[in-house]
């Protein structure tokens, strides 16, 4: 982690991501993301609320890039992990499994920037993450659409890299208005929950 408090994944799988997805546009992204920088990891919070804010003006680019970044967030972090440690998450039953990436997940999103807070409670197969914060959703007026895609993806590639299927829904985001950005995470569904599902399901955990 950098003085300025960015992670070096997550401007690198921001890159990479876009390099994939806008492959057009990559030069117009590298005034920020230069390789110099990518090199160094001397990129700062100023250059990376630049690539977000552009990024949100790309329309339905923007959800495609960030899922895209947390996923390689989560690839690249899994491979570089000793094959031991990888063999004793894989090897555990399904239960501490599965709260394992949990924590696995939520310890990437705090590196990604020192600014995360990020906290989760499992209850019958589900776990509700919150993350506060959130680099993503720092914007001057409320949104339409949610901005925290890239935990979303996280949470959901984590899982799988250990077989464990997840779907991962956003309940709530800060971007749009709501005091924290809250995610659901369902272990073994197979179809993503809708809005309305998620948090017709939340409002039930709690009663």
């Amino acid at each position: 982690m950098r003085e300025s408090g960015v992670g070096r994944v997550l401007v690198a799988s921001l890159h990479q991501a876009i390099a994939d997805i806008l492959p057009m546009r990559l030069a117009f992204y590298e005034s920020w993301l230069t390789p110099e920088g990518l090199r160094d990891g001397t990129i700062g919070l100023a250059p990376l609320y630049a690539v977000l804010s552009f990024l949100r003006q790309e329309g339905d680019a923007y959800g495609v890039v960030t899922a895209k970044a947390g996923e390689y967030a989560v690839e690249w972090t899994v491979a570089a992990m000793p094959p031991m440690r990888r063999q004793w998450i894989a090897r555990l039953p399904k239960s501490l499994r599965r709260r394992v990436l949990l924590r696995r997940a939520a310890a990437l999103i705090r590196m990604s920037f020192v600014g995360n807070s990020v906290s989760w409670r499992m209850r019958k197969g589900a776990a509700r993450v919150l993350v506060r914060a959130s680099v993503f959703c720092e914007v001057r007026e409320p949104v339409a659409q949610p901005l925290c895609v890239f935990y979303a993806s996280v949470f959901e590639r984590m899982a799988l890299q250990f077989a464990q299927p997840a779907s991962v829904s956003i309940s709530s985001c800060r971007a749009v208005g709501n005091a924290a950005c809250e995610l659901r995470v369902a272990f073994g569904v197979a179809q993503t929950v809708s809005e309305p599902e998620a948090l017709q399901l939340r409002q039930a955990e709690d009663a």
